[in-house]
Formats: C-alpha cells, structure tokens, sequence
C-alpha cells in the first residue's frame, strides 16, 4: 500500500486538494473491478484539524497533523492562491516538515504554483522545475537556484516532481499513476477523467508578459521600442543606438533583466503578436507573418512552434472561432 500525503497549506486552492485525492482513490477503485488489490491510501495532512481557505469561504478537515505523519510514499504539495510571498509566509512551519519526509525517502510532487512552497524548503537548489507560465518571472526572482522549464507540463528529478499551470497538474497525476501502477491503468484514469495523457506542454496557453518587473530603464526603453514595432525587422545594432548603449553592454543587461536576450525577447513579442492575430482576425497565415516582419515561411513556423508548441495553422484552428466557421 503506498502511502500518499496531501498537504493542506493555508492559502491553498481546493480543487488541488479535491483532484489528487480523488484521482488516486478513483484508481483504486478501478483496481478493485479488475481484481487486484488497492494501492493508495490518501491522507489529508496539515499543522491543524481544521483548515480554512478561500478567505474562509471553505474548510478542509486533516485526518493527520504533520506531527502525526511519521513517513510517507508520496507527499503532494497543493497549488496555492493570491500573493505567493505571503501564501509562502503563512506556510513557513510546514518547510522543514517537507524536508524531513524527502530525507526519509519520500517522494514530493507540487501541483501548478505548489512550486513556490516546495522551492522555499531549498530542495529544489540546483534542479530543475515547472511552475505555472504566468509565474515564471516570479518564481525565478524569489528562487534564482532552479532552473524553470519554460513551458514544461511536469518535471521530474531526485524524487522530486513539479507541474505546469492550473489543470496541467492532472498530466503529473496521470505520470504519477503510470509510475506507480501501469500504462493501462494510467490510459484508463486519463479516459475516466477526459485528461490528454501525452500532452507535454503548456506553451500553447501561455502568454507573454513582458518581463517588465525590474529597474534597468534603458533596458525598459529597449522593450517599448520592440513592442511598438512589433512589425518591422530590428536589430540588436539599432537597438543599442537608440538607447545608446554599446551593444556588449545592450546584451548583457537586457538578459540580466527580462531572463531573455535580445533576439529572443524580440521573436517572443512578434510571436504574441501573430498568436493574437490568429486569435481574433480571418487574415491567413501569409498575412500574419508578414504584418509582424517575418518573410521567410519556414522560419516563421519553426519560430512559431518552438515558442508555442503548436505550428501556425495548429494555433489558429485550436482558438480561432471565425476560422473554423468557414
């Protein structure tokens, strides 16, 4: 029987609490049509008997409190809500409770924004990490020793698992089964709860933001400059003149700043660009590619691929409504 812990961290998201444990004991549930034996016994863990989340709109009963948990198989760490600082705060007695089930050979899986939780214990120093897209530049200024996986839907290293934003947390749930059961088993689960169990990246919902939190004003200038011309052809030459900076120093600072460099802070606005485009307008791929300065239909697609995980016109049919009318 393994043993499974969910962690019930103020300020957590109850669906991240619900789903998990619902997802392992549906799984025992189809072991035992099947004739075999279950295998998870889940357990809702926290530092008190009751937990209130959802500013108090909701409370969470623990079977266990931390001190009672002695060891476990698998401890899932829950996606948490508002400001992560604070979230990361108010959750400070549980850090060294999570290191010591690692060290006593637990395995540790944080869904979506659980990351931040699970990074502060320093477990993830020096490994690599998903996280959800919209807190990538976040969790890299608080925890610049992991290594974000940009776009990733789960991640996994030293018994150490992490997911993608939002529902992605189900592909790690159904890599978690896999893992512990079988491919069948897995495949099942994923049917029963009409989950894409392949699915690999969340790129195609991702949306950039920019970069923008930080003090460097040159650099700052720089951005504004490739966001407003979005459709023209820019070089990190005429960059560097226009804030009048040599273009070593343009290069090192502009990474410094937006964790990008230049050319591919440049590709990831006009591909944003082009994604709206294809999102909201009947321009064909051709049009799009040339209003945000591409002219080379290969590179636009790869460049489009790699940053969304989808080729243009996979892009287009997936969000497009007025594109699928005709």
């Amino acid at each position: 029987m393994k043993q499974v812990a969910i962690l019930i961290p103020e300020n957590s998201v109850m669906q991240a609490i619900a789903d998990p444990q619902y997802c392992f004991n549906a799984v025992n549930q189809f072991l035992a049509v099947s004739g075999k034996k279950p295998l998870f016994n889940v357990e809702l863990v926290g530092f008190k008997k009751e937990i209130f989340i959802n500013d108090g709109k909701f409370s969470i009963h623990t079977d266990k409190l931390l001190k009672d948990v002695h060891t476990t198989d698998l401890l899932i760490i829950p996606a948490l809500s508002g400001n992560m600082q604070e979230a990361i705060q108010s959750n400070k007695k549980s850090l060294s409770w999570i290191v010591d089930q690692y060290n006593k050979g637990a395995e540790v899986a944080s869904l979506c924004v659980g990351a931040f939780l699970l990074a502060s214990t320093g477990l993830l120093n020096g490994k690599k990490c998903s996280t959800h897209w919209g807190f990538q530049n976040e969790f890299r200024e608080l925890f610049p020793e992991v290594e974000v996986q940009d776009g990733s839907i789960v991640t996994e290293e030293d018994r150490i698992y992490s997911s993608g934003g939002a529902n992605s947390y189900w592909n790690l749930l159904l890599y978690l089964v896999e893992k512990y059961t079988d491919r069948e088993t897995a495949i099942l689960t994923s049917k029963y709860f009409a989950i894409d169990i392949d699915r690999e990246s969340q790129s195609a919902f991702s949306m950039f933001q920019g970069q923008k939190n930080h003090t460097d004003e040159a650099i700052r200038k720089a951005q504004d400059y490739i966001e407003q011309n979005s459709s023209e052809k820019i070089s990190v030459e005429e960059l560097a003149n226009y804030i009048a900076l040599g273009k070593r120093s343009l290069e090192r600072r502009f990474k410094l700043a937006t964790n990008n460099t230049v050319l591919e802070y440049i590709h990831r606005v006009k591909i944003e660009t082009a994604k709206r485009s294809f999102e909201n307008s009947r321009k064909n791929i051709n049009e799009v590619m040339f209003d945000v300065g591409y002219t080379d239909t290969k590179a636009f697609r790869s460049t489009f691929k790699k940053i969304t995980g989808l080729t243009p016109v996979e892009y287009r049919n997936k969000y497009n409504k007025i594109a699928k009318s005709y």
